[in-house]
Parts: structure tokens; C-alpha cells; sequence
């Protein structure tokens, strides 16, 4: 694939993504979820009910429902750094922690995987065949530079190919040195998702806030990690942590019904920390 090939690959999910959403956007029927994580001291709050939160939608309080999350199978959308930095034990790290991922998938469950270099590839789109996603992992080679921009972007977008709980892992040991996309595109983007993005860094992209804002846009976190040893620990844990994580639902009243919607949820409860999207567009 070219870098001219991969900008119109870029523009076509942008294309087939947009129509989509301003659909579910377009009406005062429609119905927002917020993935939210509630934790106390670091560690997951269990057994919270939608009378336990308050949610703002530009400031005026929503009346919120809470949606039972285990109908709602988890899609999980692996973003991979294969630059030429990742190859030799950093890559074997990387494929196990990977591998491990995918078994703690439910069988019901999918997984998808997008690789990129200096080239976006999105390799295996989501499917419950996870022998297929590993037969990807086993065959990848390394090389050339690192556009984990756009590669974010194309997972993000893939991640809502399959009705779900779309989860979005992207991993990177180095910063953007070959992507079309701009950072503020990929922000804006990450504001209309609904996929909840975890970022994974180690090497020089510890020190990348692009991954901190990413995170923050979507409800996600940011891990950074020492050495590649830890990916599989770290990558279990996300998926573990996601799973505790509730939505809520609601439809907007008493706000304008266009434009960006800055969403702020909190706990009724002290002591209770809330990370989720910072909001939704409506176009």
C-alpha cells in the first residue's frame, strides 16, 4: 500500500463511518451511551446502580438508565505498533501479550487487529475466529517507521463495524514519524467515538502526550511501562478492568441539539474516581 493509497483508504472509512453516526445523532429520540469507570483508591467499584451517578450534558443534569453490560459483547480492536523498534524480543513480547488478550475473550466475543509502520494495515476486521487474529500475530515483520496516528484512527473507526462494547487497545514504543493525519484530527475523531481507548506505551512514547489526550477523549487510560516484559500483565489487566466498567444511557433534554455536547459524569458516592468520554457531537 502506498502513502497516497492509505490517505484514500483514510478518507473512505472517514466516508462510511460519518453517514452512520449523524444518523444516530440526527434525532431527539436517540439515545447516548457513556462507558464509565468508577474506582476507589485505584481498584474498580462494583455494584453501582444508575441512582449512584449524575450525568451533565452541558451542564444540565440527564435522567440516566443503566444498560446491563453482560448482553453486550466485547469488541476488541488491537492497534500495533510493527515498526522497525518493536522487532527481535520486543515483538515476541508483544504477540504474547496479544495472544493473551484473545483467550480471555468470550467465545461470543470479537477481536480485530490493525498493524502499522509506516503503513496502516487493518489485517483481520472483527470476527470471532480468534485463530484467525493469531495467525496474523504469528507472521508479522517489523519494519520502517511509525505512523500510530492514522493507525489509531482506522482502529477506532473499525471498532464500530459489530454491534458491542467496542474497546480499542493501541500500543507504540516511539512517536508519530509517518502519519497523514494531523493529532487534532485524531481528537476529533476520538470526541465522536464511541469506542473507549486504552493506549499501551513504552520507549519514547512514555513522554507522548498525544497518548494521554487520546485516552482522556474516549473515558480510556494511559499505561506506561517500563519494558515490553509487562505487555501481557497489562494488556489482561485492561480487558479485566473494561469488563468492570458500566454504561449508562440517556436522551439528551433541555440541551441544544446540535454540536459538540461536554459531557461530565460524577459518583453520588465520596471517594468514587469517574473517567469516561469527555462528550458526543450532534450534527
Amino acid at each position: 500500500m502506498t502513502r497516497l493509497s492509505l490517505a484514500c483508504a483514510l478518507v473512505a472509512m472517514v466516508v462510511a463511518v460519518t453517514p452512520a453516526q449523524q444518523a444516530t445523532f440526527s434525532s431527539r429520540a436517540f439515545v447516548v451511551r457513556v462507558d464509565v469507570l468508577a474506582t476507589e483508591k485505584g481498584i474498580p467499584v462494583s455494584g453501582l446502580t444508575a441512582a449512584d451517578f449524575e450525568l451533565l450534558d452541558n451542564d444540565v443534569p440527564q435522567s440516566i438508565d443503566m444498560i446491563d453490560t453482560q448482553e453486550l459483547p466485547v469488541n476488541a480492536v488491537l492497534a500495533l505498533d510493527t515498526s522497525e523498534s518493536t522487532s527481535g524480543g520486543r515483538l515476541v513480547d508483544l504477540v504474547g501479550a496479544a495472544d493473551a488478550l484473545l483467550g480471555d475473550l468470550r467465545p461470543a466475543e470479537s477481536a480485530a487487529i490493525t498493524t502499522f509502520s509506516q503503513m496502516v494495515v487493518p489485517r483481520v476486521p472483527l470476527t470471532t475466529d480468534k485463530d484467525a487474529v493469531r495467525d496474523v500475530l504469528r507472521h508479522v515483520e517489523p519494519e520502517g517507521n511509525t505512523a500510530a496516528i492514522d493507525g489509531a484512527y482506522v482502529a477506532m473507526m473499525s471498532a464500530l463495524a459489530v454491534d458491542g462494547r467496542p474497546l480499542v487497545v493501541v500500543f507504540t514504543d516511539g512517536v508519530d514519524t509517518a502519519s497523514w493525519l494531523r493529532p487534532s484530527d485524531l481528537l476529533d475523531a476520538a470526541k465522536r467515538a464511541i469506542a473507549v481507548v486504552y493506549t499501551v506505551a513504552t520507549g519514547d512514547a512514555r513522554r507522548w502526550p498525544l497518548l494521554q489526550d487520546l485516552s482522556d477523549a474516549t473515558g480510556g487510560r494511559t499505561i506506561a511501562l517500563e519494558s515490553t516484559r509487562d505487555l501481557r500483565a497489562e494488556f489482561r489487566k485492561i480487558l479485566t478492568e473494561f469488563r468492570s466498567r458500566y454504561l449508562l444511557a440517556f436522551t439528551p433534554t433541555g440541551v441544544a441539539e446540535k454540536g459538540f455536547h461536554r459531557l461530565r459524569v460524577r459518583a453520588k458516592r465520596r471517594g468514587i474516581t469517574i473517567k469516561a468520554r469527555a462528550g458526543y457531537s450532534n450534527f
